[in-house]
């Protein structure tokens, strides 16, 4: 991360942080008992574990919920302390939902696709294939009824969970191999996770759905031809150029990744009500750094990757796209007839992603459209 964009970020955290309290945590009643928990008597420290699914040093992703952890000690003045361990420090990446429905840590910052065999309609709450886009996907969750079919999922595993932050529209990968056509899918082995790996799986690929820290290793040995992860910002950082020559888009797979925070409800229910709302601004800056940072950094490491170590940028072929998007509408509508909640969610997000896209044809689509007139 580039000193100034660190230092703002700082500024903002605290500055946005305020704003949501402000917007969210202090009015009428809540506001008396904000005051009244925060007032001299009340002066418990506590000091809580947050385990994520990646590498603590990982930019963006594995930096992120270090200053969240900062953020929520200055707010709340020190009274809420958080220590925060990488993937494989406390418990596995992978094993993070477990662990803080069990109490082994009281917060998780992770990604809802991840559980899927637990809950089938966990990766409408991340992404879908052909999808929304992270705006898209935040204004569902937050006004589309989203975050309340999220936290009725959850409930059962004594969890909560929020936001956490969103990628933008992924990369679709990195590849030992060129994809011309569909019949260079066949056999393909590539580490890609939840629907898009099932997508995957049905266009003829073998699908893995390894740790991140594994992924490198496996390219290199040749376990995988192919692997996704994020975009240039956090590619460019885990060093995939190093092992692969082609780097494909567009990101059909992930189009807006929601990651999110988990809180171990029993735990977060029993803090006073000032602490929860300090948390639960956090999150929301802390969803919002995300998105905001990788539009920031993208541009110029896409620039290093192709420039500075020679990757070849390749588009996927207009028909892998069309067969992609065939089975990907097949996969999802299978998905929403499993039980009757994931039903509930697939119909509630399928209904707001129509609107939505409606109205991005004569809105964003319409002026990214413009944008690429010829003119002087």
């Amino acid at each position: 991360m580039t000193e100034n964009i660190k230092a703002g970020t700082q500024r903002g955290l605290i500055a946005t942080a305020v704003f949501f309290l402000a917007l969210h945590g202090c009015s009428g009643e809540q506001q008396d008992s904000f005051r009244q928990s925060a007032a001299v008597g009340d002066q418990t420290v506590y000091e809580w574990k947050m385990i994520t699914s990646w590498p603590k040093n990982l930019p963006a992703l594995g930096t992120l919920p270090e200053y969240f952890a900062e953020i929520v000690e200055k707010m709340s003045n020190g009274r809420m302390l958080i220590r925060v361990y990488g993937a494989n420090e406390l418990v596995g990446g992978l094993e993070v939902f477990d662990a803080v429905s069990q109490g082994v840590a009281e917060i998780g910052h992770t990604g809802a696709y991840y559980w899927q065999g637990k809950i089938p309609a966990a990766p409408f709450f991340t992404t879908i294939p052909f999808g929304m886009t992270s705006y898209e996907q935040d204004a569902w969750l937050r006004y589309g009824g989203g975050n309340e079919l999220w936290q009725e999922l959850y409930a059962p595993f004594n969890l909560f969970p929020v936001r956490g932050g969103n990628s933008g529209v992924q990369m679709f990968g990195w590849f030992n191999k060129e994809i011309n056509s569909l019949e260079d899918l066949q056999g393909l082995k590539m580490r890609i996770p939840s629907l898009g790996g099932e997508v995957f799986r049905r266009a003829g690929g073998i699908t893995d759905n390894m740790q991140v820290s594994e992924v490198l290793t496996a390219l290199q040995t040749g376990r995988l031809d192919a692997a996704e992860f994020v975009s240039p910002y956090n590619d460019l950082a885990a060093g995939y150029h190093d092992v692969a020559d082609y780097y494909y888009y567009p990101g059909w797979h992930e189009p807006g990744s929601t990651l999110e925070t988990i809180f171990n409800k029993e735990k977060l229910d029993a803090l006073p009500s000032d602490l929860r709302e300090i948390l639960m601004a956090g999150t929301e800056v802390m969803n919002q750094l995300l998105l905001d940072l990788l539009m920031a950094e993208n541009n110029e490491a896409l620039r290093t990757l192709v420039e500075d170590h020679d990757v070849q940028l390749r588009r996927l072929p207009d028909d892998v796209l069309l067969e992609l998007r065939r089975i990907s509408e097949e996969v999802v509508a299978e998905l929403g007839q499993t039980n009757e909640i994931t039903a509930r969610v697939y119909e509630s997000w399928k209904s707001f992603k129509d609107g939505v896209v409606d109205y991005n044809r004569i809105a964003e689509e319409a002026l990214i459209e413009a944008r690429k007139l010829p003119g002087n």
